[in-house]
């Protein structure tokens, strides 16, 4: 049961890396569609934010690094 939990929790991990992905490349296109056809819009701060991508290892490492300071402050 427990495995089974764990595979359902890796394939959605995967399901939803690449979807950030795609939607990071779309985010991309139009951005630069919209500031070829000069919409106000596409200059906005946030932008730039949403078109990084999103690095799988970082992530982990910074769940990793939370989880080991939960753990240190919980009294056992």
């Amino acid at each position: 049961m427990a495995a089974q939990a764990e595979k359902r929790a890796e394939l959605d991990l995967q399901v939803s890396l690449l979807a950030e992905h795609e939607i990071t490349r779309l985010i991309i296109l139009v951005t630069a569609m919209a500031k070829k056809m000069g919409i106000e819009e596409a200059n906005a701060a946030e932008i730039e934010e949403l078109s990084k991508d999103v690095h799988p290892e970082e992530v982990l490492n910074t769940m990793d690094n939370i989880s080991k300071k939960f753990e240190e402050n919980t009294p056992t």
